[in-house]
């Protein structure tokens, strides 16, 4: 399916989000409940899935690895398996791509239809149904960033803690309430 396939490392469960470190990617996802995490790749366009593979560990409920040569500009985003059991909670549905909660850029549009809902809308059982419809084709898609930061000639302020003043402000709305 993809050039990236079956390269997955164990990676880091730190930082979360998608972290780029110039030779490949680690990719750092929460989830208490999961039973299976999959790191979903797309191509440039962002609509057409180019690969898709098991994050390989969990670390105190983080699901993590790390791919090789994944460069900044990537468009990923997860499918998390685990159980269906809308009563008690549970709502894992792997035909959704979810997006990365710890991201730093996203790409494309979102297209709002029915197939973004993990039930059957229009079902006479509610949103106790199963939709099994992908809905990659109308979800947002993370993208990994570059984080490095070139800061010159710039330094820290070497100001000493006793000649250091923190100021504090705290922000409402006016009080017309507008």
């Amino acid at each position: 399916m993809a050039p990236f396939a079956s390269r997955l490392m164990p990676g880091s469960p730190s930082p979360l989000g998608a972290t780029c470190d110039g030779l490949g990617t680690n990719f750092a996802v929460f989830s208490a409940h999961a039973e299976r995490m999959e790191l979903c790749l797309f191509d440039p366009s962002g609509r057409r899935e180019i690969a898709r593979m098991p994050l390989p560990e969990c670390t105190d409920e983080i699901w993590h690895g790390y791919l090789p040569d994944a460069q900044t500009g990537l468009l990923y985003g997860y499918r998390a398996q685990g159980p269906y059991d809308p009563p008690n909670g549970y709502r894992f549905n792997h035909y959704k791509l979810l997006i990365d909660p710890y991201a730093r850029r996203f790409a494309g549009e979102m297209r709002w239809s029915s197939a973004l809902f993990g039930y059957r809308v229009n079902s006479s059982r509610a949103d106790l149904s199963f939709d099994r419809r992908d809905s990659a084709r109308g979800t947002l898609k993370a993208v990994v960033t570059d984080e490095a930061f070139n800061w010159g000639d710039d330094r820290p302020p070497a100001v000493p803690w006793a000649d250091t003043v923190i100021y504090e402000a705290h922000l409402r709305g006016s009080p017309l309430g507008e």
